[in-house]
């Protein structure tokens, strides 16, 4: 069985790996022997060759190869049928299990790893962490603003670089008004505390509303639920809610129009204005609500 140790080296501009065998003793009887096999290592310089050809994929068990040596994963040969992109012969039948066992003996770092994070993976699986690490970095949401930093150095940040601050406290209901050529309303839990964004998107028959919280899918990390409602102008009739018992969490604001996880406002429910008057109430998820930072 193979292990892999990451090889740091300065001043290089490609990611490199090490690769080395492990150390084996051997005693017989009385007459005591050691052996000790000598540590064999190599350096991998592209990682992308152990990526699937067809979709660019990192490779997972199974590795599967045509008889001309072509390799793909297993997904890619189900969807060409069994039929090698490379020269047309049948694949999906004979493993290469050679590559298997590289991909796997190859441990690479989180990509995170520079901001903090110490967590190791075979290639591959740490992309799977990286949607859930704690060191994930978060963007400001303020117009302008390149800054990026884990969430709470975020939060810290917004709250000392926004001069127009709007604020929530969990389990109250705020008001959310804005325009809507603004696009964007940034709502903090107090002092430094966490950021929701409530974005609306204009189009041709109304107007997308959406509200997410600027953190990194952690568990334990920023959890909320929420409930926003819209009032129209023109009297009580004309109210909607909409609400999700798990608020998404999103490291960076996006302005492109959403397809699920909305609020529609028509365009006659907005009777000509262009502000949206709202009410939302923002609840902790699996505990009690805190009060608000001071």
């Amino acid at each position: 069985m193979w292990n892999a140790e990451q090889v740091i080296s300065g001043g290089a501009s490609s990611s490199s790996y090490s690769v080395f065998g492990e150390e084996t003793d051997t005693e017989a009887g009385d007459d005591e022997v050691t052996v000790t096999e000598e540590v064999r290592s190599g350096t991998l310089f592209e990682l992308d060759l152990l990526d699937c050809p067809v979709c660019c994929h990192a490779l997972t068990r199974p590795v599967f190869q045509c008889d001309n040596g072509h390799i793909a994963c297993s997904s890619c040969c189900t969807n060409l049928r069994s039929k090698c992109p490379s020269c047309t012969l049948p694949i999906g039948v004979y493993r290469n299990r050679m590559m298997e066992r590289v991909v796997e003996a190859v441990i690479v770092p989180c990509p995170n790893a520079k901001h903090g994070c110490t967590e190791m993976f075979s290639y591959g699986k740490e992309l799977v962490h990286e949607k859930e690490c704690s060191f994930a970095l978060c963007y400001c949401p303020r117009r302008g603003c390149n800054y990026a930093g884990l969430c709470k150095d975020l939060y810290r940040h917004y709250y000392n670089c926004s001069s127009a601050r709007e604020y929530f406290r969990c389990g109250y209901n705020v008001q959310a008004w804005m325009h809507i050529r603004d696009k964007i309303l940034v709502l903090q839990e107090g002092r430094e505390g966490p950021l929701v964004a409530i974005q609306c998107f204009e189009e041709e028959q109304g107007v997308y509303v959406t509200v997410n919280c600027i953190a990194p899918c952690v568990p334990g990390v920023s959890e909320f639920s929420f409930q926003l409602s819209y009032s129209s102008y023109g009297g009580a009739d004309k109210t909607m809610s909409f609400g999700l018992g798990e608020m998404n969490r999103i490291q960076k604001v996006c302005f492109q129009t959403p397809d699920k996880d909305f609020m529609f406002v028509p365009h006659y429910f907005l009777a000509g204005r262009t502000s949206l008057k709202m009410n939302i109430c923002v609840r902790r998820r699996g505990g009690e609500e805190e009060e608000e930072n001071t």
